[in-house]
């Protein structure tokens, strides 16, 4: 081997350490030019830049034409929404195509022509890039008057296509689609049966008293369906059984068998299948992560045997501990993980590494992420060993909580004693006078903490982070309240003076103190674990958001282009009835047919007395939907739209979420069980090592036979 081979050697470890560390596959070239092309790439900038990018087009749908983005969303109130000039927006769209342009382009050349068929996502990417080029042309061909643009429908997938996870959680989601489907179509057989039941039991009558419920739920099949629909979701109950419950109590028999077999038993039943198939596809999922970490350390062992500081004639293949603190030098990885490697190549007395044993310095990655806190200063003289002692203990901290505690309930007295009084008869000094007392406890609390545990390691623990800062911002509120307002006083109530009133100051102040209450969380094991959980999932699972994400910019998209103008000009002010996240709302108001039944046959005047007793967020829904049900044929496709938005996001989505909440909190009560945690030291998990105990190592000929079906490296063994 040459100078310039070692230096090929060495930078072809480093890349394969730096795919095992993100669990990235190594089927990529691994040539010089290669390399140096890949290692900028998955660069830090050059994916920031991605990730703006991204952000950027999936943005771009809250300013385009026929954007609903304003202040309010009163209707009544609201203006115009801005409507960017023809170009603009699509300047922009344009830069962010440019951007993916050259992101395909460096994948497709890194992983070979042949890879490159091999990989759909990629194969994806450049027919979606092509369709969204190809409607840019058209939109400005129509000089941006067109209403249906599909390139909208399709920027979700550059977010996909972006997160090796999300892909993964997508296929495994695909996977255990035929398992759903099976449950799906006996709920579909069950609200057929009783939809049937239904029909006959409530049929129209020569009575026409009798018939209410004929008339409001059960008039034809659409309609039957749709209300027993409802009722699954339990939107329109009891409303939906009131007019026949009024005419015989017996016909609740009919509801109660209803919703047993359906909410209790069969939706219940399609949490456990969905918990116990993802659960599998998952661990299989990350099972393959796992091979491509070994596979890719195997390889930068491999290439580093081939140095010429090996041996020639050794019968097996080492790597010299030089050459892999060489290589170490230059590997973006965590600090902690590198030193711990480090350390154990000093402790290590042989010059020369095995295979098992390279492999085994690398496991530090599938450890627990370990904090441990700095020290507590030691203190030369005996008076401030008993405060450290005094102020550090832990009932010290509790002594804070009972303090929170009674601040909270004199807050709750203060403000049950004001609350029927004019904001001219209220009397601030008892609550601006209690607020001053508790802020100056919490300021020495805080103060005496960091005497007892020194700053760094008072800074270490996030629960003290959050009741500093908070017991910061409280204290600049105060002096701000007293430097404008003056001290308390009895009649304390002076006019407005500066950004915010008396009471809006103090109103913030309150909410901060209550907010502060959190701090008895971690002093309370199992609420501790539940939000522990919690945390987890949104630090570790944005891949499953991420999906969410995609999940409703699709169906934001599909809604404005199908309803649009389904909503016609009132005065002025033209409104538009699809904003981002109103397809929600509007569903969860679609669902009671009872109600919004209640308000299509109000005459126009009822109806807008009717949006102006209901809240300007509710208006705006209930506004929309009068219009889509007065006209039928977007009534019956609306409501085909909706049902589909339910079993996606409610039925399908939201069990899986449950799956993933069950699967973390049950592996960490196990944990809890098992091992009792340390004081000094925090632990960080990732999904990864939240199976970590129940995956298998590959074998030492499953790693050789993928390498030696590498496409670009040619093995010397």
């Amino acid at each position: 081997a040459t100078g310039a081979d070692n230096d090929l050697y060495i930078n072809q470890a480093i890349v394969f350490i730096e795919d095992a560390i993100q669990y990235r596959s190594i089927n990529h070239r691994v040539d010089s030019k290669s390399l140096w092309l890949y290692r900028w790439y998955y660069s830090r900038t050059c994916q920031w830049i991605l990730s703006l990018t991204i952000t950027i087009i999936l943005a771009l749908a809250f300013v385009e034409k026929p954007s609903s983005l304003t202040i309010t969303s009163d209707v009544r109130y609201r203006l115009p929404a801005w409507n960017p000039p023809c170009g603009l927006t699509e300047s922009i769209e344009l830069l962010c195509f440019l951007v993916f342009v050259v992101d395909v382009s460096v994948k497709s050349y890194l992983i070979g022509w042949e890879e490159f068929w091999k990989n759909k996502w990629l194969v994806a990417y450049i027919l979606t890039l092509i369709v969204s080029l190809a409607d840019w042309i058209v939109s400005l061909s129509f000089f941006c008057t067109e209403n249906v643009r599909i390139r909208r429908i399709l920027r979700p997938f550059f977010l996909l296509q972006n997160s090796s996870m999300m892909k993964k959680t997508l296929k495994s989601i695909n996977s255990t689609l035929p398992e759903m489907a099976s449950v799906v179509l006996l709920l579909a057989v069950h609200l057929s049966l009783f939809t049937m039941f239904a029909m006959l039991l409530f049929a129209r009558t020569k009575d026409g008293q009798q018939d209410k419920e004929w008339v409001g739920y059960f008039r034809n099949l659409p309609d039957s369906l749709t209300s027993l629909l409802v009722l699954l979701t339990t939107a329109n109950n009891p409303d939906v059984m009131i007019p026949a419950y009024s005419q015989n109590r017996a016909y609740s028999l009919f509801f109660i068998l209803f919703t047993v077999l359906g909410n209790l038993f069969l939706m219940n039943l399609l949490t456990a299948i969905i918990y116990n198939q993802f659960r599998g596809y998952l661990l299989k999922s990350v099972q393959s992560s796992l091979f491509r970490r070994r596979l890719g350390i195997r390889a930068a062992f491999e290439v580093l045997s081939s140095l010429k500081e090996t041996p020639p004639n050794a019968q097996q293949s080492y790597v010299s501990v030089g050459a892999l603190l060489q290589v170490l030098q230059k590997v973006e990885m965590d600090s902690r993980c590198k030193q711990a490697i480090m350390r154990s190549l000093k402790m290590c007395s042989c010059d020369q590494l095995s295979a098992a044993q390279f492999q085994k310095l690398f496991e530090e990655l599938d450890k627990d992420s370990i904090k441990q806190h700095p020290p507590s200063p030691e203190y030369q003289s005996r008076f401030m060993q008993k405060m450290q002692f005094a102020f550090g203990h832990p009932y010290f901290g509790y002594l804070g909580n009972v303090v929170a505690l009674a601040n909270i309930i004199s807050i709750c007295v203060v403000l049950v004693m004001d609350a029927d009084k004019q904001p001219s008869e209220r009397d601030d000094f008892f609550l601006g006078a209690i607020n001053c007392f508790f802020i100056l406890y919490y300021l020495l609390e805080m103060l005496l903490k960091i005497l007892a545990m020194g700053l760094k390691r008072y800074l270490s623990y996030p629960s003290n982070r959050f009741d500093g800062l908070l017991t910061v911002i409280l204290l600049v509120l105060e002096i701000a309240t007293f430097a404008v307002y003056g001290f308390p006083h009895p009649g304390w109530r002076p006019e407005f003076m500066g950004l915010l009133s008396l009471w809006d100051m103090v109103r913030l102040v309150n909410m901060l103190i209550v907010f502060r209450f959190l701090r008895i969380i971690p002093n309370m094991k199992f609420m501790a674990l539940v939000v522990t959980t919690l945390l987890d999932l949104v630090k570790n699972l944005r891949a499953f958001a991420g999906i969410l994400v995609v999940v409703f910019y699709a169906f934001a998209i599909t809604g404005i282009m199908l309803f649009q103008g389904a909503v016609v000009p009132m005065g002025n002010i033209r409104r538009s009835c699809f904003s981002f996240f109103l397809i929600y709302f509007c569903f969860v108001l679609f669902q009671s047919s009872f109600y919004i039944k209640k308000v299509v046959v109000l005459s126009f005047q009822e109806k807008c007395d009717f949006m102006a007793l209901s809240g300007h967020f509710q208006a705006e829904v209930i506004y929309c939907l009068l219009y889509l049900l007065s006209v039928n044929l977007i009534c019956r496709w609306a409501k085909i739209y909706f049902v589909v938005w339910w079993l996606i996001s409610s039925v399908i989505w939201v069990n899986l979420f449950v799956a993933l909440l069950l699967e973390n909190f049950i592996h960490k009560w196990d944990r809890r069980c098992h091992r009792e945690p340390l004081s000094d030291i925090e632990y960080q998990r990732t999904v990864e090592l939240m199976f970590r105990d129940v995956l298998e190592e590959p074998t030492e000929e499953e790693l050789m036979e993928k390498l030696h079906q590498h496409p670009h490296l040619q093995l010397c063994r």
